[in-house]
């Protein structure tokens, strides 16, 4: 029982700290003033946000190995099964953004670009998707909580293919799409974008496991977005 107790006990404060940082980096990114950069708070203030997060992500993995060594992925590991990987993610993404933005467009669902359809707009936000959402946050949700998880959490479920240490990744990474505030205590969050990141979070998690490097879960974490938020734009100029 203790063991199992100082085990719930390491998840709840390393699901603290995930959580944590992010909001930390967020009050950082307050900081400055954004307005004559991106009028329309496009892409600085979340580029800020991400860089942040991962330099204080980095400082403590750095901090972490010189008291106990650990692999985070920070190699190519296995690139037979890393290119596996991406080429089937990239395929079936590909299929389901077609099928779900079909199904938008023809149901009258559809959900334009958020922001004015500038040059500045566009190429930033596209910027921010490309090279900082996939790097920073699977450094983070992939990386480090999984190397971290799989130190006391070492049980395997469907006869060994899905880690829990995944598991509770992907579930902290769909929490970390929850919004709330203290002062009044709100939440506000998507039922469907907590769970898309979620089951996201677990393809990306499988992927760091298997081929022990981040690197892929990146590529593929940014290949998510860019297509979700490029193929956004093309149907805004289109339809609006």
């Amino acid at each position: 029982m203790a063991k199992v107790l100082k085990k719930i006990l390491w998840v709840i404060l390393l699901t603290i700290l995930l959580l944590a940082v992010p909001r930390l980096s967020g009050l950082v990114a307050n900081l400055f003033d954004y307005q004559s950069i991106d009028p329309d708070g496009s892409y600085a203030w979340v580029s800020v946000h991400h860089i942040v997060q991962a330099l204080i992500f980095l400082i403590i993995i750095y901090v972490t190995g010189k008291f106990k060594p650990l692999d985070f992925g920070f190699s190519w590991g296995d690139r037979v099964i890393g290119k596996k990987l991406v080429h089937k993610f990239i395929l079936y993404f590909s299929i389901y953004t077609v099928g779900a933005f079909a199904t938008s467009v023809l149901t009258n669902s559809f959900q334009p670009f958020a922001y004015p359809l500038t040059a500045v707009n566009i190429s930033g936000q596209l910027g921010f998707q490309l090279l900082l959402s996939g790097p920073s946050e699977e450094l983070i949700f992939r990386a480090f909580a999984i190397t971290v998880l799989a130190l006391f959490v070492k049980t395997r479920l469907f006869n060994g293919r899905v880690s829990v240490a995944n598991i509770i990744a992907a579930f902290i990474f769909g929490l970390a799409h929850v919004g709330f505030s203290f002062s009044p205590f709100e939440l506000t969050y998507s039922p469907f974008q907590v769970i898309f990141s979620f089951t996201l979070g677990l393809f990306y998690g499988d992927c760091y496991e298997k081929t022990g490097s981040m690197y892929y879960p990146m590529i593929m974490h940014s290949f998510s977005n860019v297509i979700m938020v490029g193929v956004t734009i093309i149907l805004s100029f289109i339809l609006l």
